[in-house]
């Protein structure tokens, strides 16, 4: 398994299917990389020579694209100046609801997690049929 940047990619798979392994590299960015470097996009990970590595990781960053901890660090960065500011996006963040304006009433079960039960606590002193 090739090692770049600090994530192994798969040997087995083409370098354009390997290289969005790396967090912050999608399709659009491995295209913008392999023609920087001059690489076949069909080639196996696993063929690759050191140079060619080296080549890949100068492409990325001569392209200016983040990746794995810095990009990690700005998306934080940016999640927290946006809770600091009091912002609409920020208070929806800091509660765990949904950002982008979709609804809660119904669904949203993803962000708000699983359904908490609210109804009437029943009296346990109480006998059957009497309140």
């Amino acid at each position: 398994m090739p090692r770049i940047l600090g994530v192994d990619i798969p040997g087995d798979k083409r370098i354009e299917a390997s290289l969005p392994y790396i967090y912050g590299i999608g399709p659009s960015n491995v295209k913008k990389v392999l023609e920087h470097a001059g690489i076949d996009p069909n080639i196996r990970a696993k063929n690759l020579t050191p140079e060619q590595l080296n080549k890949i990781v100068q492409a990325i960053h001569a392209n200016g694209i983040l990746v794995e901890g810095d990009l990690r660090r700005e998306v934080q960065q940016n999640l927290k100046r946006l809770q600091a500011i009091n912002c609409y996006r920020g208070i929806r963040h800091r509660r765990g609801l949904p950002v982008r304006g979709q609804r809660t009433q119904t669904n949203a079960r993803t962000r708000k997690g699983p359904r908490k039960t609210v109804g009437v606590v029943r009296n346990p002193n109480a006998k059957a049929g009497k309140v």
